[in-house]
């Protein structure tokens, strides 16, 4: 069996209200739905055919039960320590605009178990509240620097989570530290917008390829599609036309595709992405803005599978 790729971060549950096509059929009731980044990122990957192991931190209540049984039932594999008996399970309550596009409050706490890394990993990937939220941040920051001459891809999806890290000087300077370490980093237009105010996304693209190890910057813009950019090469991509119910995971569903791409066409281990393309670039970025488009199509965090992709969007 091939070694899985080694998602980092937060598992909740999504308390999220109806919009959209479900609104207009008279169901306005809230619905709690399996979530969080990692766990979003992590189901992603399985469903697009990637074996992945989660470092998460769960209980065994009953938002922890409906937490574990969705994992669980999506072949995700889980880390030791991500089960705790003693810790409740942290929530995250969507509220949806008039276009199904989410802001979120937060009730958690991010403390992760031993950070390990199994020989022959192809990526590790982090991102989001766990990268900010202490005491669970400095622990991925050093197992981050522990691993860095190791021959693994590291991916990094930071995620603007202003009632969070409300400062926006001190969460982009935690970014760039983290990004140093990264060798993809994954921005959406709002990240950009909250982080760096007033400076392009081309520009904040640049600044972070300043560093040694950073080779591609993905930037996403909505309704807009994506950019790729990389040391010597920049792509753009389209969304295509869709009905959105929400947003809800759609990035996290772009971030599981760029990695299922990048590993079907051997850039990811010891290969950093060394030899990227723009024409692979550009398929990768192209495949995972549809498969961010085909979540937005559902309510809350549910990516598509291989199959799903391939039936909407063709090979």
């Amino acid at each position: 069996m091939s070694v899985p790729v080694l998602v980092i971060g937060e598992a909740l549950v999504d308390i999220v209200g109806a919009v959209g096509k479900t609104a207009r059929n008279g169901n306005g009731k809230s619905k709690a739905i399996p979530g969080g980044f990692a766990a979003n990122v992590a189901v992603g990957l399985a469903r697009l055919g990637v074996p992945t192991e989660l470092v998460a931190r769960f209980g065994t209540d009953p938002y922890g039960d409906l937490l574990g049984a969705h994992l669980f039932g999506n072949g995700v594999q889980l880390a030791p320590g991500t089960v705790d008996p003693g810790f409740r399970t942290s929530t995250a309550t969507a509220t949806l605009d008039a276009d199904g596009v989410a802001t979120y409050k937060f009730d958690m706490t991010w403390d992760p178990p031993a950070l390990s890394l199994r020989r022959g990993c192809p990526a590790i990937h982090t991102g989001s509240i766990a990268t900010m939220l202490e005491p669970g941040a400095s622990a991925i920051r050093e197992f981050l620097k522990s691993v860095a001459d190791q021959p693994v891809t590291v991916t990094l999806d930071p995620n603007a989570r202003p009632a969070i890290t409300p400062d926006p000087v001190a969460a982009w300077s935690a970014v760039r530290e983290l990004a140093s370490l990264s060798d993809l980093v994954k921005l959406s237009d709002e990240d950009c917008a909250f982080f760096r105010p007033g400076v392009s996304l081309d520009d904040i693209a640049a600044e972070l390829l300043t560093a040694e190890r950073t080779r591609c910057v993905v930037i996403t813009r909505g309704g807009q599609g994506a950019i790729g950019v990389g040391r010597d090469l920049r792509v753009e991509v389209p969304a295509p036309a869709i009905e959105v119910v929400d947003t809800v995971g759609a990035g996290d569903s772009l971030m599981a595709a760029l990695i299922s791409g990048l590993l079907e066409r051997g850039l990811l281990g010891e290969n950093r992405l060394a030899g990227l393309t723009a024409k692979e670039l550009e398929e990768v970025v192209d495949y995972a803005v549809k498969a961010a488009a085909i979540t937005c199509t559902r309510q809350g965090a549910d990516p598509p599978t291989a199959a799903e992709h391939t039936a909407r969007w063709g090979a």
